[in-house]
């Protein structure tokens, strides 16, 4: 029994995607490639039949995934700002349920589909990060870098990059790329203050952690 609702749910998961959003007819197979991997997920490590133990739920994956879609969408500019792309609302669905490495999947849908789309490469490079618990791995840089090459001009990459690279410990790489995204934006840039903001809080720690290697 367990094993058909499992199949309904993928059947309508799929239906969904194609029929309800509308997704194009050349992405169903990467729709159907991530709901079979998912299935494949749940054939090894599901046991049905195991009694529940109820737990508190954890939203932190959920939240982050919100605020890198609300974050992404703020630093949005160009045509792409206003534009409705099916991949990337299917995706962005995905990253507020913390399902980052499905949504990474289906955004994929979105580069192939204008591969200068520089929103969706950073959606891809996000939810990458986000997937491999916030490591910053050779195809999330890959989609940073490529989404650069898009817009040059787009404040996305270099934030997003930079704030990978700190969260990462790589502080000094991540401010050089902040410091660089704050002396090219506009005065007007509505992102300014934030990142001026950060740029200090920033250069507060890694003063503070220089002072502690010092003490030591």
């Amino acid at each position: 029994m367990t094993w058909v609702l499992v199949g309904l749910l993928a059947l309508v998961s799929f239906g969904a995607c194609a029929f309800l959003f509308r997704a194009p007819r050349k992405g169903w197979e990467a729709i159907g490639a991530a709901l079979l991997l998912g299935i494949a997920g749940f054939a090894l490590q599901a046991r049905p039949a195991q009694p529940g133990a109820p737990k508190v739920v954890e939203e932190k994956s959920s939240d982050s995934g919100a605020a890198l879609i609300a974050a992404r969408q703020q630093l949005a500019r160009g045509d792409n700002a206003g534009a409705v792309n099916q991949w990337m609302v299917i995706a962005d669905g995905l990253s507020r349920n913390g399902q980052f490495g499905d949504a990474a999947g289906v955004v994929l849908g979105a580069v192939e589909q204008d591969p200068r789309n520089a929103d969706a490469w950073l959606s891809l490079a996000n939810n990458l990060v986000a997937h491999a618990q916030g490591a910053v791995t050779p195809a999330a840089l890959y989609a940073y870098r490529r989404a650069t090459l898009a817009d040059p001009q787009h404040p996305g990459p270099p934030f997003f990059m930079g704030l990978a690279l700190i969260q990462n410990g790589r502080m000094e790489e991540g401010r050089a790329l902040w410091a660089g995204l704050l002396a090219s934006s506009p005065t007007s840039a509505p992102w300014r203050a934030d990142l001026s903001a950060r740029l200090a809080q920033l250069d507060a720690l890694i003063a503070a952690r220089d002072q502690a290697a010092q003490a030591r």
